[in-house]
């Protein structure tokens, strides 16, 4: 019997990473400094992705069970510059920390090989996979370095609960193949047309929908955030900020807005509003009582979460199209955010922000920039993300729930200004030391750029 060799131009992208990454794995056995290797192959891999190989990878393979589409596509882009910028800030930061491992960047290249799987799968065996890539990669990454104790809770921590969560994935999954045998996702959307909903289908989607809170810090399942961010190494926090939250959103909008459960929005959208607005008043309000920076954007970060929802709980492709550019901005605003965190040769804590505009004025005035985007202040990409997202909402008929949000973003204005207040009205206790470097120079120019073109001209990433 002859069996078909699968067409791999739509899994190309995730063939080259996954070889980047497997090359750099080898390479680590004869160069000291692979810093600069890994910043040349993963330019390599992306330009051969995006110029060569994405325009020509549309379509199925592996029996329908992978799809490249142009939702998929959107967020391989985030995925991308989420690593890259990574990669940028990292480069010297690990010789500071003394955790220069060479598996590092490999385990970043295969954490977002799991990401773009994710995004891509069209089957829940492949959904899975995708997850576990992602996931065993970034348990290893947190706590990479080895000697630090709170870098290994962090890694301890993510690993049980992130555990806890694939086991709820997997029952949901396994009791919905067992009441539609099948783990296409379109099947199973066709299935649900014909039969509508039951309580064994309810129980199904909300341990799925459960275990994907989990993966984008969503409350009440983002205990495991504020610790994690705390104990991880910097750069490690800003990759996973970004590239597993925009894997989870992917899952969530393909999942729930686009096939399996597209015929049960109007049982599932109660449960996703309740998250969105407890997720929202959890990352705001506990944010405003933090002292540690990393910390204080993980509540924030939880925070977002809550707003790049209303995207979801609207329901129309105007929704999901304003969650899809909410998180390309995201990336920009948050990256450029850590990175000033780790140009700043000195604590974690707020207070350490002390009189920096007297000391390093363009220091303070870069992150000055990325606090008011954070807020969603004007004329930065911050206010174009929340208003497309809330006007989404406001066109589904959520208005009250906009309302909602808003007044949950005013509250973030306070702890990320408290931050502005610390460099700009506060009196420099002693000259700000930093730690600046090309690479992190580079991430840093590209995200605040980043952020006055999207403010400026939001038809860059909008339609």
């Amino acid at each position: 019997m002859n069996i078909p060799f699968p067409n791999l131009m739509p899994v190309a992208p995730e063939i080259i990473i996954t070889v980047a990454a497997s090359i750099l794995l080898i390479f680590d056995l004869a160069l000291r400094n692979k810093g600069p290797l890994a910043f040349l192959s993963l330019l390599a891999a992306g330009v051969t992705v995006y110029a060569i190989i994405q325009p020509a990878s549309l379509g199925e393979t592996f029996g329908g069970m992978f799809i490249s589409d142009s939702y998929s596509v959107y967020f391989k882009l985030i995925f991308m510059v989420n690593l890259i910028l990574t990669v940028l800030i990292s480069l010297k930061y690990l010789q500071r920390q003394k955790a220069e491992y060479g598996e590092y960047y490999s385990l970043l290249l295969f954490a977002t090989a799991g990401m773009m799987l994710m995004a891509s799968a069209k089957d829940l065996i492949v959904l899975y996979l995708g997850l576990e890539l992602m996931a065993l990669s970034t348990y290893i990454l947190a706590g990479i370095k080895r000697h630090d104790i709170k870098s290994n809770e962090a890694a301890m921590k993510y690993f049980l609960l992130g555990s806890f969560s694939s086991a709820l994935l997997l029952y949901g999954i396994s009791l919905l193949y067992g009441l539609t045998t099948t783990t296409d996702l379109y099947q199973i959307a066709a299935y649900l047309k014909q039969t509508g909903s039951s309580m064994p289908l309810l129980m199904s989607m909300t341990l799925i929908a459960v275990a994907f809170s989990f993966k984008i810090a969503a409350a009440p399942f983002h205990m495991w955030a504020p610790d994690v961010y705390e104990g991880a190494p910097t750069s490690v926090t800003a990759f996973m900020s970004v590239g597993p939250k925009a894997a989870g959103f992917a899952v969530i909008g393909r999942v729930f807005l686009m096939s399996a459960f597209q015929g049960m929005q109007a049982d599932w959208t109660p449960i996703l509003i309740g998250i969105a607005i407890l997720t929202m008043a959890v990352g705001n309000i506990v944010a405003l009582s933090q002292t540690n920076i990393k910390r204080m954007l993980a509540y924030s970060s939880i925070a977002h979460a809550g707003y790049a929802l209303l995207g979801i709980i609207a329901g129309t492709e105007e929704g999901l199209h304003a969650m899809m550019t909410y998180l390309l901005i995201y990336a920009f605003m948050n990256i450029g955010a850590f990175a000033i965190v780790i140009l700043l040769d000195k604590g974690d804590e707020i207070k350490d922000y002390e009189g920096l505009s007297k000391s390093r004025p363009l220091v303070a005035a870069l992150m000055l920039v990325f606090m008011f985007s954070l807020t969603g202040i004007p004329p930065t990409a911050g206010f174009i993300g929340k208003f497309n997202i809330f006007m989404a909402a406001i066109k589904a008929g959520y208005t009250w729930l906009v309302v909602i949000a808003v007044i949950f973003s005013a509250i973030s204005a306070y702890y990320y200004l408290r931050v502005v207040m610390n460099m700009y009205m506060k009196e420099m206790k002693q000259e700000a030391a930093i730690a600046p470097s090309p690479s992190l120079g580079l991430a840093i120019l590209i995200t605040v750029l980043m952020v006055f073109i999207i403010g400026i001209m939001p038809s860059v990433v909008i339609g």
